[in-house]
């Protein structure tokens, strides 16, 4: 089969690997619509430590069962529509037998340290699939996850109605966020330096949007959330925090960053910083509100391109021009759900 494939950081090419086996409990499912984030973009760099090298990406996408393992429990079937939750816990350390299975000491993600969906095919255990419902296309289906993700996120960090909360980032996953914390009734100011992003921002309901903090004039805001994992933007959500605020470092900043964080202000204020993980019994949450609507899925696709163009694909992800591009192995999909 077809295969996006990174051999080694900063080594990126479109090739032939063997088809994938479904193990027992495995199916495997044809790849209907993957998304691309910024994690792929630290696998292709060599900046996410989990992930080995030769690998086959992509961790957030859907698709259509095509082959049974032994043993799969659940009713599936061929031909079932598919979203996967990419997790991959052990289940024996201390963080699984705690519940924090995103903690596992022996972490793992299809995608992120076995070979995942940026390719025709891909094998993932039975019990990560979600029936997609049929009005949701495998575009839709791939949105899950990052949804899934800020879902967690929004648990971590926490919201009452009438918060006010400053988002740094209008990419995909401020955008989600965004969009999260505003149906719990908060009310959100959303900052990015791109300004092309900032009136997708405004049509989503976003309060206020400016390229700085800066701009906003010293006012000050219940809670944060950072979705660039850029060590400035940090440090301004920080600053930006009332006394008793919430600070939520989500985006994903590169291991030996940073951050300067008065300490006497998290003392003094009582300031609570939190992170969040990836996926944390979130997924059928995710899988629930974009079926709902929700999310609005429309806002954030903005890009599709064919599997041999990946390389394209990852180009205009790192350009900031495109917001969430999907790689989609079969071709570009029309408006059925049989992308």
């Amino acid at each position: 089969m077809r295969a996006a494939i990174v051999d080694q950081p900063g080594s990126l090419r479109v090739g032939d690997v063997p088809d994938p086996k479904p193990g027992e409990r495995q199916v495997v499912v044809k790849v209907g619509a993957c998304g691309i984030c910024g994690t792929d973009l630290h696998i292709a760099d060599g900046h996410f430590p989990p992930t080995p090298y030769p690998i086959v990406p992509g961790h957030e996408f859907a698709g259509e069962i095509v082959e049974l393992g032994a043993d799969v429990p659940g009713g599936w079937r061929v031909g079932d529509r598919v979203a996967v939750d990419p997790s991959l816990f052990c289940g024996y350390c201390t963080p699984c037998r705690s519940g924090h299975g995103n903690l596992c000491a022996n972490w793992g993600a299809t995608g992120d340290t076995v070979d995942g969906a940026f390719a025709e095919y891909v094998a993932v255990p039975s019990a990560n699939c979600y029936r997609l419902p049929d009005e949701l296309t495998y575009q839709q289906g791939a949105l899950v996850e990052p949804v899934s993700c800020a879902v967690h996120g929004v648990r971590r960090v926490g919201v009452e109605a009438g918060e006010r909360f400053l988002v740094m980032g209008a990419g995909t996953m401020g955008l989600i966020m965004q969009q999260l914390l505003q149906r719990a009734g908060a009310r959100v100011t959303v900052v990015d330096r791109n300004a092309a992003r900032l009136p997708r921002a405004t049509r989503l309901g976003a309060e206020a949007v400016v390229t700085d903090v800066a701009e906003l004039n010293g006012e000050k805001f219940d809670a944060a959330a950072d979705c660039t994992g850029v060590v400035p933007a940090i440090e301004a959500a920080f600053d930006s925090l009332r006394r008793g605020g919430r600070l939520l470092v989500f985006g994903v900043a590169p291991e030996e960053a940073r951050v300067a964080l008065s300490p006497f202000r998290i003392y003094n204020d009582e300031i609570t910083v939190v992170g969040s993980m990836a996926v944390l019994n979130s997924f059928g949450a995710a899988l629930d509100l974009v079926a709902a609507g929700a999310i609005d899925t429309g806002a954030l696709l903005t890009d599709t391109l064919p599997l041999e163009r990946y390389p394209d694909a990852l180009a205009l992800m790192r350009s900031g021009s495109g917001l969430k591009v999907q790689v989609v192995p079969g071709g570009i999909p029309g408006g059925s759900n049989d992308a």
